[in-house]
């Protein structure tokens, strides 16, 4: 690999294929890496051969589990290319590349198009990227498939991205029925599949001059315009979304892989050509916009968008430099740390390879390993004065798709929850955390198979077993009615006893009250010295439950009587005696069992809507609402009780064709039908005779 130190920023391109899975983009990356001699021959997908899929458990799987980072040079430019996933829960990995790049190519499957129509992965990604103000650019892989129409295609683009989405090439079938594509910005002579090849450039040439008034001008008065003279022109219609360029090509055959290298060498944007990064200083409703420039002499900034822990390798931090130079020996900070790390060594990442280079200039995205502190998000600098900035969050979906897991082997927890972080630290989608009202290690992801991948990669990568099973509904149990309780406790042994004897009221505080204790206790009947017993006996009655094996939540209680005795009472006594009053009070007290009520937030095709809502209702759901989400989605809001919406992401996808999303926050509680209740309470007996 030659070194990035003597080419200079504006000969680098950055790029990252997205859209859904089965679309071929890590074929087209290989097909690119061959064309541009980078390597010998392109490897295969059910081979587990190609440069992208490296990780075991992506060649088990024969898909993309992780972003992979690739370079190819070719007519003097480096091109870095960021190969994402497609599968929606893996869209952590796709998510972060784009800020590392000018440009995101969204490719779409011509092949399935004509059966599934524009997958909504492909939406996902041009909103995305057009919500980061990215240069955009559709490649439409697998043209030689039999059966698609392309010109159908073409329009279909047009009608849900916009008619600013243009052929740069055209298909076009020779003599001999071989595939190949045929230029028409530069060129406009010929035919195409579509037709006339002329029509298209004057389209294109159109649509580039309409930013810039004085071109218009030109264009108007001699009816065309050089395309070299365009330069400045298109690049501005690139980054204002006033073109979005099209492409067709075939990874399998070939056809329109050189001119695809053509046009990213000569008509996509340089790090100094694309819109700059969007920079904040400050935190929260304080932080402001901060520029920054890709100047190479300038003191650092580089944004760490991805994050690898290695067993053997270590903590890896992958970058893009967007000001200054890194170089081996340089001193960076980490945010708003203060202790600053030495980069030992500077890699160029070539799938699993490692390439050493001697520096980065802005532009080019390489990798620092074993420096612990490095995370996801982080923003690398060289200067004081640059503590406090970072990139506008990106909009991660919530993961809401939870699976309670325990080690097999008992004493393995500590080692289970390092493991865990890991793996939380590669993938800003998976949360893990401690439940204390259930006592359950919850690992929460976007959906069953982004769970089971990583449950692979415990065991095949960290060789550490685990049990796993649904999460555990925090249940509570509460009492609507008031109520007293009263319980002597009296135990001889033999010599000294225990006795303690306590009278006691409940009454019900309003939702979200939580619990009062109150010492209403009149001429020393229970000694103030044995109170705070009392209340403790009652506090563990609260944790295990009474009718149903739940905490006990918003109750008042009031100690108002008791009797003790000079020698045989103790805190014991009175810690059993509050614990049993306070139980007796509670079965009298009209006690139910109440269930987390949670928002839903639900997105999906507009198609899918009615199906959606008599599925939320008879999950004991209600709607509050709906509103036009974007690129022909609907938001629906409402509520449901937790327990219905166990493993709702696969029901979603059964619906809407694995298109939906929806994130879930707690709203309140509230009482379950009698039915559940009676349930609830069986399952606890069964457990008390246990």
């Amino acid at each position: 690999m030659p070194s990035t130190a003597t080419g200079a920023t504006a000969q680098i391109r950055t790029l990252a294929l997205v859209g859904p899975q089965g679309a071929g983009k890590t074929s087209l990356a290989e097909a690119l890496l061959v064309r541009a001699g980078a390597i010998g021959a392109a490897g295969s997908l059910e081979r587990g051969s190609t440069v992208s899929d490296f990780d075991p458990l992506e060649r088990k799987m024969q898909h993309s589990l992780n972003s992979a980072l690739l370079h190819l040079d070719h007519a003097g430019t480096r091109i870095h290319l960021i190969d994402t996933p497609g599968a929606s829960d893996f869209i952590g990995q796709a998510l972060p590349a784009l800020e590392a790049v000018e440009t995101a190519v969204v490719v779409v499957n011509a092949a399935s198009w004509r059966v599934s129509g524009i997958d909504a992965m492909a939406l996902r990604m041009m909103a995305y990227a057009a919500e980061r103000r990215l240069d955009r650019l559709i490649v439409v892989n697998k043209i030689d498939a039999a059966g698609p129409d392309l010109a159908d295609l073409l329009a279909d683009l047009q009608a849900t991205f916009g008619r600013e989405c243009l052929p740069l090439n055209l298909p076009s079938t020779d003599a001999a029925g071989a595939g190949q594509v045929v230029d028409c910005f530069y060129n406009r002579e010929g035919h195409s599949d579509f037709g006339s090849v002329d029509a298209a450039h004057r389209a294109l040439v159109e649509q580039v001059v309409e930013v810039d008034g004085a071109f218009v001008d030109r264009y108007l008065n001699d009816g065309d315009i050089d395309p070299a003279e365009l330069h400045a022109p298109l690049e501005q219609a690139l980054r204002e979304g006033h073109l979005i360029p099209v492409c067709f090509v075939s990874a399998r055959s070939g056809a329109g892989v050189a001119e695809l290298l053509d046009v990213m060498v000569k008509l996509l944007p340089n790090p100094s050509e694309g819109n700059p990064p969007e920079f904040l200083e400050g935190e929260g409703a304080d932080a402001k916009p901060k520029a920054s420039s890709p100047d190479a002499e300038a003191h650092v900034l580089a944004h760490v968008f991805k994050v690898t822990v290695d067993p053997f390798v270590g903590r890896m931090g992958v970058f893009r430099v967007h000001q200054g130079t890194v170089t081996r020996d340089s001193v960076l900070y980490i945010g708003d740390g203060r202790k600053p790390f030495k980069v030992g060594h500077l890699f160029a990442l070539q799938g699993k390879q490692h390439v050493e280079v001697p520096c980065a200039v802005p532009g080019d995205i390489v990798a620092v390993a074993k420096v612990d502190e490095i995370h996801f998000d982080a923003v690398l600098h060289d200067a004081a004065e640059d503590d406090h900035i970072h990139l506008k969050p990106l909009p991660f979906p919530l993961p809401v798709h939870g699976l309670a897991i325990e080690p097999k082997r008992r004493g393995d927890e500590q080692r289970m929850w390092e493991i865990l972080t890991k793996l939380v630290d590669e993938d800003p989608c998976l949360k893990v955390e401690h439940v204390a009202t259930t006592n359950e290690t919850i690992v929460y992801g976007l959906g069953e198979l982004h769970l089971r991948v990583l449950l692979e990669r415990l065991r095949e990568v960290y060789k550490f077993e685990v049990n796993t099973r649904p999460p555990r509904i925090a249940y509570r149990e509460t009492v609507t009615a008031p109520a007293e309780g009263h319980h002597r406790h009296k135990k001889q042994t033999g010599g000294a006893g225990q006795f303690g004897e306590v009278f006691l009221k409940i009454e019900p505080l309003p939702r979200g009250g939580g619990f009062e204790f109150l010492d209403q206790v009149k001429g020393g009947t229970i000694p103030n010295q044995f109170i705070p017993a009392v209340e403790k006996g009652v506090r563990e009655a609260l944790t295990l439950g009474v009718i149903a094996g739940y905490p006990l939540v918003d109750v008042k209680v009031i100690v108002y009587d008791g009797k003790h005795h000079t020698v045989d009472s103790k805190e014991i006594a009175f810690i059993t005696a509050g614990r049993k009053a306070f139980m007796a009070a509670v079965r009298a007290a009209r006690p139910i069992v109440v269930e987390p009520i949670v928002d839903v937030e639900i997105s999906a095709p507009d198609a899918a809507m009615g199906d959606i809502t008599g599925d939320l209702s008879a999950r004991r759901g209600q709607v509050n609402g709906t509103h036009n989400g974007s690129a022909g989605t609907m938001v629906i809001r409402g509520q449901a009780p937790l327990a219905e919406l166990a493993g709702y992401q696969s029901r979603l996808n059964a619906m809407t064709a694995g298109q939906g999303r929806y994130t879930l926050s707690l709203s309140h509680y509230e009482a379950v039908p009698p039915a559940v209740q009676q349930q609830l309470m069986s399952q606890h007996q069964v457990r008390d005779d246990d």
